[in-house]
């Protein structure tokens, strides 16, 4: 649910039209909104780079996940866990563009740690590879963009 949105229905619940400060904060959402679809586009235009070299980072620090015996072991769960890197990141940008982290919260967290835990997967990788993808993704960004998208992340490996 986008910031607006959030504010047009708790408006509405109290039965009253929008104060000045939740129309200032529109406002402030329209504005940043060619900067949120700027991050949206470099991210998803770089979404091959970032996966594959946050992959290969997290490969390398924690080598017991492609070992005999490991979640990612063999070619097709290695590719299992680079989709879910890209499925992790596919979200991120969701919230960025909705400048909200319900998309992140609502389709990507509910249910991830029981998911995860009946899989035997560590969440604690998942929250690695999320923060590879960040660091790799704000490193190709510029000061503002890349503190607007360094939130989101943090977000996301805060919530596994």
């Amino acid at each position: 649910m986008s910031v607006i949105t959030k504010m047009i229905v708790n408006a509405d619940d109290e039965v009253r039209y929008l104060s000045p400060g939740e129309l200032e904060q529109i406002k402030m959402f329209v504005t940043s909104s060619e900067r949120r679809l700027r991050v949206v586009q470099a991210l998803t235009l770089s979404r091959d780079r970032i996966i594959k070299e946050a992959g290969k980072e997290l490969f390398q620090k924690r080598p017991n996940l492609v070992a005999p015996g490991g979640n990612a072991y063999g070619k097709d769960m290695t590719a299992t866990c680079l989709r879910d890197m890209d499925y992790y990141l596919r979200l991120i940008t969701y919230s960025v563009a909705a400048g909200d982290t319900t998309p992140i919260e609502e389709i990507g967290v509910v249910g991830v740690r029981q998911m995860y835990r009946s899989l035997g997967t560590p969440i604690e990788a998942v929250a690695q590879s999320v923060l590879a993808m960040k660091n790799i993704a704000i490193s190709m960004l510029s000061g503002e963009d890349a503190g607007e998208v360094g939130s989101y992340f943090d977000y996301l490996i805060n919530a596994l």
